[in-house]
């Protein structure tokens, strides 16, 4: 059942980018709940999975492999869409395919869950931490939406909501520039949560190296 959750996040998204696409339209403002249920999916299928004892490796690295494709698929179509600048998606396709290349390695190695393969307190707490997912959960969340509803939330206030339509105009740029906020945010973030995973598997194989040279003395 969790995995099915997880499918059926893959197809929402989907549906997503197909809506992005049309021309803009007061009817492209339904990405907004369509992407709420896509964020809900992803905790969801973790707690179905702990609820029905259904948590596997497999179920975990799913997990994973899905909310990187919808990250980066979310990226990839807002910088199409010159909503954000190239270099962003850029960032986190770097950084997850090289996090993901070493998490693949250690489970190889471990047999244990990604998440719990981080040997420092703030490093498990930066990347495996409930609260530090959650926030950056949210933050990515603020940003795909704030920048999915740029251009057809003006358009959908001044055909469903004329009499707000001045209003708007007045707070547009402070909701522009929140929606940047919230977006470099989770560039940092994202590179933050990185550096723990990258920096402990330097750690390890220099210590690996360390030990095989002193036992071929």
């Amino acid at each position: 059942m969790a995995n099915l959750i997880t499918l059926g996040r893959l197809f929402l998204l989907l549906v997503v980018v197909v809506i992005a696409y049309q021309p803009v339209s007061p009817a492209q403002l339904w990405i907004w709940p369509i992407l709420g249920l896509v964020f809900i999916s992803d905790g969801l299928d973790g707690w179905v999975a702990r609820r029905r004892g259904e948590e596997s490796l497999f179920g975990a690295l799913f997990d994973i492999a899905a909310d990187r494709i919808v990250e980066l698929t979310l990226w990839i179509v807002l910088a199409d869409l010159d909503l954000i600048p190239i270099w962003i998606p850029i960032v986190f396709v770097v950084r997850g395919v090289l996090v993901d290349a070493i998490r693949a390695s250690m489970v190889q190695a471990d047999r244990g869950s990604p998440l719990a393969l981080l040997d420092s307190p703030a490093g498990r707490w930066l990347v495996a931490g409930r609260f530090m997912r959650g926030f950056y959960a949210a933050i990515k969340a603020c940003a795909f939406v704030g920048l999915f509803l740029i251009n057809p939330l003006p358009m959908g206030i001044e055909t469903l909501l004329p009499s707000l339509t001045a209003f708007w105009a007045l707070i547009q740029p402070g909701f522009e520039w929140l929606v940047m906020a919230f977006t470099y945010l989770a560039v940092a973030l994202c590179l933050a949560r990185g550096m723990p995973v990258i920096v402990e598997f330097l750690a390890a194989e220099r210590r690996l190296l360390f030990s095989r040279n002193r036992g071929a003395q």
